[in-house]
């Protein structure tokens, strides 16, 4: 399948996502407004990216942070003279100049900075060809020739996730995102959460000792997320994951003018899964929940009173939380689901839900995979 059209007709979210579900190899090629980017797939996981936008080439980062010796790269650009088949850094890898691991981490910090800017590519034109096995392409204003392809790529799912987060953390702090800093090729905790094999992560999450309750669930979690079989199962994997947290909690689907009950854990009702379903609220009548849901943010903390708010509460027995935390699921721009969690009033671990968070945008980055894969498979239908 090739596919070939505007960015402003389909975005880089889509189309990272077809190529990802549909577990593509093959090349990518962008081009907007003079500037361009080639970003190579395996399985429908990104092995490689280059691009106009990125000042300098992956040999020079190493040289800059100290990688890599001046003298040693002059000495392999050299034997590279006599053998115009052989890649730079397989001669750098000959010399024992770098090591493979080194490697992997400065090609995935690189591919990360271009994915990041060019997912908020917005016009320009797209063409993505099929290749059993991915080459170095010849677009004429894409720097290549000193690249370096992963062995393991990077799921498209989780680099527009971070980039989204990244982006939106880069806005309230004032910072520019499109700015060319330094790489940190430095190893990190968690770093093989994003490949295509399903390794278990490293890291500390929790600062020593005894790792976190919700980094254990986002570990155990994640996996049955990437491949669920609906988006029903969407909704009990989140349900499931905030138990271990909170002692109670309510997910709600939220409409254009209303949230109404899908499931809950942890209240002390009668047929409390029937009460829930039967819930219905218009939340802009409500300055907080209209708020929250406009936003798209997490909250935590004491929740105003108004008359839904005061409504919902009376729904779930009655009793008003001193804190509490609701939870935004955001599916194709929009909010889709609202997560409600407390701990009834008890202590406990509300402030360590760091974990939760992220598996909820992950939930709605699956929610959007299930959607695009329905309207792909319609599309399918209706060409045969």
């Amino acid at each position: 399948m090739g596919l070939v059209g505007r960015l402003e007709d389909l975005g880089i979210s889509d189309i990272f996502q077809i190529l990802g579900i549909g577990k593509k190899t093959g090349t990518l090629l962008i081009n907007t407004h003079g500037d361009a980017a080639r970003i190579q797939f395996k399985d429908g996981f990104i092995v490689s990216a280059e691009s106009t936008i990125s000042k300098t080439l992956l040999s020079e980062d190493l040289l800059k942070a100290g990688f890599l010796k001046e003298s040693t790269f002059k000495m392999a650009r050299s034997v590279l003279e006599t053998l115009p088949g052989k890649h730079l850094f397989d001669v750098l890898l000959d010399m024992g100049a770098v090591k493979k691991d080194l490697l992997e981490r400065a090609a995935k910090k690189k591919i990360e900075k271009i994915v990041y800017k060019v997912m908020h590519w917005t016009e320009g034109d797209f063409q993505f060809e099929l290749d059993e096995t991915p080459q170095g392409g010849n677009g004429s204003a894409i720097p290549q020739g000193e690249g370096w392809m992963l062995s393991r790529g990077l799921a498209p799912e989780y680099l527009l996730m971070e980039g989204a987060r990244i982006y939106d953390e880069s806005s309230r702090g004032g910072l520019d995102v499109a700015q060319d800093e330094d790489l940190d090729f430095g190893a990190e905790a968690g770093d093989e959460e994003q490949h295509g094999e399903g390794d278990d992560w490293g890291g500390d999450w929790g600062g020593g000792g005894a790792e976190r309750k919700d980094i254990s669930s986002l570990k155990a979690l994640t996996q049955e997320l990437r491949f669920p079989n609906s988006t029903s199962e969407i909704t009990l994997l989140i349900l499931r994951f905030a138990s271990e947290i909170y002692q109670r909690g309510v997910l709600f689907m939220v409409g254009p003018s209303e949230i109404a009950g899908l499931g809950q854990f942890g209240l002390e009702l009668e047929r409390a899964d029937e009460r829930v379903r039967q819930i219905h609220l218009g939340y802009q009548e409500s300055p907080f929940l209209s708020g929250l849901i406009r936003l798209a943010r997490n909250f935590k903390g004491a929740v105003t009173r108004d008359a839904v708010t005061e409504a919902l509460f009376r729904e779930l027995g009655g009793e008003w939380p001193d804190d509490a935390a609701f939870f935004p699921l955001v599916a194709e721009g929009g909010v889709v689901a609202l997560l409600y969690c407390d701990n009834g009033g008890a202590a406990g671990e509300a402030s360590n839900s760091e974990g939760l968070e992220i598996f909820i945008s992950h939930a709605g980055l699956a929610i959007e995979k299930a959607l695009l894969q329905r309207k792909i498979q319609e599309f399918e239908r209706g060409n045969n």
